[in-house]
């Protein structure tokens, strides 16, 4: 066999428990999501089991991630991003992030005269951050009741009671970056320089 596939093979057991731990999973939730047994799924990891196309490409699904991404396969060049936006409810998200943890990117589009229009705050573990691209986005967080404009952003505890959606009749396009565990995006900028 080539030596790059095997190199590629032999990575896949290490490639497979990080996503696990990553995504805070076990074994035998992983088993139950995908149909592979406990022991496989174990052998998998350790390296001890070469994994075949029939046992990567549920895992591949399960993690959420594409099997060229699994399989740590070489760039084609091709540069395009094939988005698959997930639509409901007056909203189109289109994931911007293909890996799982982390800071996750989406960017959203609330349709004009969208359902959304009535508030209802939530709360749930993580940190947000909001860009307007176009539009006029409403965000309720807490007991502020705020207008973002286009080039407006927000950032917030999303523990916090939140809402947002279009301010008026108009469509809304925004940026969300979204970390589950509390990230928060960082803003830097360069020093200024002395004359």
């Amino acid at each position: 066999m080539d030596p790059q596939i095997d190199q590629a093979l032999d990575a896949v057991g290490p490639r497979l428990r990080t996503l696990r731990r990553q995504r805070e999973t076990t074994l035998a939730e992983l088993s139950a999501a995908t149909g592979i047994s406990v022991s496989t799924l174990s052998r998998l990891e350790s390296g001890a089991r070469r994994p075949t196309l029939e046992l990567l490409l549920p895992l591949a699904k399960a993690h959420g991630v594409t099997l060229d991404e699994l399989v740590d396969a070489p760039l084609t060049g091709d540069p395009r991003i094939h988005l698959r936006p997930l639509a409901g409810y007056g909203m189109t998200i289109l994931p911007l992030t293909r890996r799982p943890g982390g800071i996750q990117a989406y960017k959203m589009v609330i349709e004009a005269k969208s359902p959304r229009r009535s508030p209802e705050l939530k709360t749930h573990e993580g940190f947000e951050w909001l860009y307007v691209l176009n539009g006029r986005l409403r965000l309720m967080l807490g007991e502020n009741d705020l207008i973002l404009e286009p080039g407006e952003a927000a950032e917030f505890d999303t523990r916090v009671p939140h809402w947002f959606g279009a301010a008026d009749d108009g469509a809304v396009e925004f940026l969300s970056l979204f970390g589950r565990q509390g990230e928060r995006a960082h803003v830097r900028v360069r020093p200024k320089t002395k004359p």
